[in-house]
């Protein structure tokens, strides 16, 4: 399988290396999309996006959700498939409802920094949950974003101890941190509604590991699933788990065998 690896950051050095190393049985890095000349550094030819749609069977994108806005419709209409890392990108139902639609291309995507979404896709199959929640804890400077004001902007710099920065659903919260919270979409996507899941974002200063806890519950039973990543150094605002989580979906898709699916 040719894997075009768009954006060569903090996620997809990790997965480009070790596609480049063959760690990913049956997947080999053919084709890297940055928009920075990364030169003879880069393990594969660095290419226009067209030429790796082209040349490629699958996309993986590690480049943000402006990437998947532009570029997702048009890579699952060429016929190569597609693996999405920033599924906050999501919350737009538009886009979401076209991707979903579109094809010979498949999309898929990766969990990230949360455990237990394959289990609450099951519980989903069987009855509705009641009640979903998700709560993410990070470093306050990994939070601070373009929209916010100077009196929430002083609480978050100040901050002693936790501070909620904002509560909404899975719908609202991703659109404002864009680079922070594609759990909360992930979670959505799991369950099936981005208005059912509750999301509280919190900047605190003794955050040194990224902490992300998930509850659901609803006639079947009750769910609580807690993480705690460290951030990764150059780009604190991901957990260094992510990357790994992206390569193995791509031995998933790749069909090696021992997975849990």
């Amino acid at each position: 399988m040719k894997v075009g690896l768009v954006g060569w950051g903090a996620i997809g050095r990790v997965v480009g290396t070790a596609l480049a190393a063959g760690e990913i049985r049956g997947a080999e890095l053919h084709r890297i999309v940055d928009n920075r000349p990364l030169g003879e550094t880069a393990p594969a030819a660095q290419v226009p996006f067209e030429e790796a749609i082209e040349s490629c069977d699958l996309i993986v994108e590690a480049a943000g959700q402006g990437v998947v806005r532009e570029w997702g419709e048009r890579v699952l209409t060429s016929g190569t498939d597609l693996l999405i890392a920033s599924t906050g990108a999501l919350t737009d139902d538009e886009l979401a409802e076209r991707l979903l639609a579109a094809g010979p291309g498949r999309v898929s995507f990766t969990g990230g920094a949360v455990g237990g979404l394959d289990l609450l896709q099951a519980v989903r199959s069987f009855a509705p949950l009641d009640e979903v929640s998700l709560t993410t804890t990070k470093l306050p400077s990994t939070l601070e974003q373009p929209w916010m004001d100077e009196e929430l902007l002083t609480r978050i710099r100040t901050a002693t101890g936790p501070v909620e920065v904002m509560s909404g659903t899975a719908r609202d919260v991703p659109v404002k941190f864009p680079k922070s919270t594609n759990v909360a979409a992930s979670v959505a996507l799991a369950v099936g509604d981005l208005d059912a899941v509750r999301v509280r974002v919190v900047a605190d200063p003794g955050a040194h590991l990224t902490r992300h806890v998930v509850e659901a519950s609803g006639p079947h039973g009750a769910y609580r699933f807690e993480v705690a990543h460290r951030p990764d150094p150059g780009n604190p605002a991901t957990s260094r788990i992510v990357p790994y989580a992206v390569l193995r979906s791509l031995s998933a898709i790749a069909g090696r065998p021992g997975q849990i699916l």
